[in-house]
């Protein structure tokens, strides 16, 4: 790639501000000033916080480069690194988000002492289990009144589950951390509200580790207890990494499941292609486009340039903050033609919804596992189901980092 000196930008008033990605008169899609972006090229400059300029990447081949580029830091304590909050209050609610903010070979380290669990081949080992989750929280959603809350009633119970077996943490306490996950994945909760409800999950973690230590189970807090007693963990580092487990491991399936239910309710035609078919292979592709088509993580995934990067004929100068807007790399038409029409048997092998290089999500085969699951059997088991209330009445999450909805009416 040719490379040009990076522009410089003399005000801030000059840049476009940083944009939701969502408008609330076009809920699935994007918002048009997030959709103006890659009209300034596939890199180029948002205004942040005060006079903060940090690159926005919007291409899909941008994307996938930097995302494997070791020159990019995903530690948040670099200067320059553009915070997607007031960096006036960031130590107030900062929190520790364990291996997700390091970089190798910390990061890799302690990333190694739990992918195990996430390969391909351990967790279809699960798909009885999930299959038999969602078949009996749907036999209750069935013996309840109508209309019933998605949400609350599917959504949110199967992956709380999922992540409480796997992790060894009592289910009876899903009220308890789905509360302060939602706290911490909040965009209107105050930084000390995201810090205390932090806290509060870190020392659930730390105690149910401190148990595992003594009475050891078949699970993933206790095969890291087998790495505490080795030496080559600490007891914080094991909580740490459960409460990102827990968190991660319910928060984005929960809101897929819901917001893909009500997409497909609003494309019947697309709805069909996934319950209509016993073929794998149609229902694997079929989550996959409702992953690009969706991208529910928002604020983008953001680093710090360790060393001048000369990209899309820019230099992106060592200190610089880069923000990798997914949404915008799933819906590069030179990608996906016609990217913004949901077509659920179209190729989408090259999304980009679960990041990608080092950093890319640990838990996506899990994730897809479950939805591949789900979407089919909600549909099969209930083939009049829509939702109880109007698209504009649905509570969307336009006030969270991972976007969902926080109820969803249906019945049937």
């Amino acid at each position: 790639m040719t490379s040009t000196p990076a522009t410089p930008v003399a005000e801030a008033s000059d840049v476009p501000g940083f944009p939701h990605p969502r408008a609330a008169g076009c809920p699935f899609g994007l918002s048009p000033a997030m959709r103006a972006l890659p009209e300034r090229g596939p890199v180029t400059r948002v205004r942040s916080w005060g006079d903060s300029t940090p690159w926005a990447v919007t291409g899909h081949a941008e994307q996938k480069t930097l995302l494997s580029d070791p020159r990019l830091s995903v530690d948040f304590s670099n200067p320059g690194f553009p915070s997607p909050v007031d960096p006036a209050h960031a130590h107030a609610g900062s929190t520790d988000l364990s291996f997700v903010g390091m970089d190798d070979p910390e990061h890799a380290r302690l990333r190694r002492m739990i992918s195990g669990a996430f390969t391909i081949k351990r967790v279809e080992t699960l798909r009885p289990r999930v299959q038999q989750m969602a078949d009996d929280f749907i036999d209750t959603m069935l013996k309840g009144p109508r209309p019933a809350d998605l949400v609350q009633a599917l959504a949110l119970p199967i992956p709380s589950l999922v992540i409480s077996e796997m992790l060894g943490v009592p289910y009876e306490d899903h009220e308890f951390f789905q509360t302060n996950s939602k706290t911490i994945v909040s965009a209107v909760a105050t930084p000390q509200e995201r810090a205390t409800a932090h806290a509060g999950l870190s020392a659930y973690l730390d105690e149910l580790v401190g148990r595992k230590l003594t009475e050891p189970g078949d699970d993933l807090l206790s095969g890291l207890c087998t790495q505490i007693r080795s030496g080559d963990l600490t007891r914080h580092e094991a909580a740490t990494m459960g409460v990102l487990l827990l968190l991660g491991g319910h928060e984005t399936t929960a809101n897929m499941i819901s917001l893909g239910t009500l997409l497909l309710l609003q494309h019947p035609d697309q709805l069909a292609v996934i319950r209509d078919t016993q073929d794998p292979a149609v229902i694997r592709n079929a989550v996959e486009e409702l992953l690009r088509y969706l991208s529910i993580v928002h604020l983008g995934r953001r680093r710090t340039a360790l060393e001048d990067i000369d990209i899309a004929g820019h230099t992106i100068k060592a200190g610089e903050g880069v923000i990798l807007l997914g949404e915008l790399a799933n819906r590069d038409p030179s990608v996906f033609p016609d990217p913004d029409s949901l077509d659920l048997t179209r190729d989408t092998r090259h999304h980009q919804a679960f990041g990608g290089g080092t950093h890319h999500c640990v838990g996506q085969p899990l994730a897809r596992m479950e939805l591949q699951i789900v979407y089919p059997t909600l549909f099969r088991r209930i083939p009049t189901l829509r939702a109880a209330e109007e698209l504009g009445a649905i509570p969307f999450k336009h006030d969270a980092v991972i976007y969902g909805l926080h109820s969803l009416p249906v019945t049937w």
